[in-house]
């Protein structure tokens, strides 16, 4: 199995005026993803809704008088406070996305509610992230719980996936350590912000993985302690950043259940699960997500494979190296892979009947919301689609362009 290369880590480039008002709006308290999005939509940009008058910002929905009063009376402060916030970034490596941003990653801009501003530390790379899978289960786990976690993430990781997860102690500390252990990339979303990184017994960790072996990320300005009420909100980017969640270990009312509701009710994703034993507290709520049917049961990592609907020959080979260095000219020799020329034929008969929809679509290049109109797919639904055929040899990107691979 082909190893990742660590990544630099990318300077911080300061953002332009724009992603500075977007900024501006994020530290407003009260307001929301939600909130933002409507309001850069009725106003078509985040700098006009600096400059509104409370009487336009009421009449955007979801944004009363109170809220709209709050806007007027927090847009000067912040400026100040953008200036402090981005001094504080560069000084720890931090770089601010704003959505729309080319860097932005795609399936995560792709859900209901994505992160108006990702802080990032260290580098989510395009090219080897492009198959991330979450990792998730309790803080309080088993032994059981961190043998299984390091085994899948670091099956899953020297593969060639990128292994998504909390950065908490238990089951998130183990599935990240594996991955960076075994060659492997990870990204850690945070509770807290960037400058408050928790648990705080991690901090050297994260500094290694920022280091050339992932990112760690959080949409929380810099300063943000850790609080409960930010982790169910962290767990909707854990499962947006991801093609499908794997669930190891998982306690009645454990975060990882609310990152598998994400998954499964916003986003479209695959949700997977370990069974445990039946008589221990730490995998009840795995269980029951299991019998309920919320899960597909997975007992070996190459059943995460099967289910993302990416053939483990093709990362096995090494295959997704090659795609990494130049996804329009990586070809496996004939007869070591389905995408040799001459066999889509046999690899489509593999496909679904939706994969086999979204491959006749593209009878041209286009983007991903032409594409996404023409068939009449969700965009989010749509693009866990295309990546499963980018691994299979069937679609290629360049930048946010698709095109058919005929062979």
């Amino acid at each position: 199995m082909g190893r990742n290369v660590p990544t630099p880590p990318a300077a911080p480039i300061p953002p332009d005026d724009a992603a500075r008002d977007v900024l501006r709006l994020t530290l407003i308290p009260g307001l929301g993803p939600v909130r933002i999005a409507r309001l850069i939509e009725a106003f078509g940009s985040a700098g006009r809704v600096l400059g509104a008058s409370e009487s336009a910002l009421t009449r955007v929905r979801g944004v009363g008088r109170q809220t709209a009063q709050t806007i007027a009376r927090q847009r000067d402060a912040t400026a100040d406070r953008v200036e402090r916030e981005l001094d504080l970034a560069r000084s720890l490596g931090v770089r601010l996305l704003a959505l729309g941003d080319r860097a932005y990653p795609p399936l995560l801009a792709a859900i209901p509610n994505p992160p108006p501003i990702l802080y990032v530390r260290g580098e989510i790379d395009q090219a080897q992230d492009r198959f991330p899978v979450a990792i998730v289960g309790s803080r309080g786990c088993s032994a059981y719980g961190v043998e299984q976690a390091e085994r899948f993430a670091g099956w899953l990781a020297s593969a060639g996936l990128t292994v998504v997860s909390g950065g908490a102690r238990g089951v998130d500390t183990a599935a990240h350590r594996a991955a960076v252990r075994l060659g492997g990339r990870t990204i850690a979303v945070l509770g807290s912000g960037l400058a408050e990184p928790y648990p705080p017994e991690n901090r050297p960790f994260f500094d290694e993985v920022a280091s050339g072996r992932g990112a760690v990320v959080s949409e929380l300005p810099l300063t943000t302690p850790p609080a409960a009420e930010n982790f169910p909100m962290r767990n909707r980017i854990i499962s947006g950043l991801s093609l499908g969640v794997l669930i190891v270990e998982a306690a009645v009312g454990s975060g990882a259940l609310i990152t598998a509701r994400h998954a499964t009710e916003d986003h479209g994703r695959e949700v997977m699960a370990l069974p445990g034993r039946v008589d221990s507290p730490a995998s009840a709520g795995a269980n029951d997500l299991l019998k309920r049917g919320g899960a597909h049961l997975v007992t070996d990592p190459k059943d995460v494979l099967d289910l993302l609907e990416s053939p483990a020959r093709h990362l096995h080979a090494g295959v997704h190296a090659a795609r990494y260095a130049d996804p329009a000219r990586a070809r496996p020799e004939p007869g070591d892979d389905p995408d040799a020329p001459g066999d889509h034929d046999g690899l489509d008969a593999l496909l679904t009947d939706q994969q086999r929809a979204i491959v006749a679509a593209l009878d041209r290049p286009m983007v991903l919301d032409e594409l996404a109109r023409r068939l009449g797919l969700p965009a989010e639904r749509l693009l866990t689609e295309v990546t499963v055929l980018e691994i299979r040899g069937r679609v290629a990107r360049v930048g946010s362009t698709l095109t058919r691979r005929d062979g």
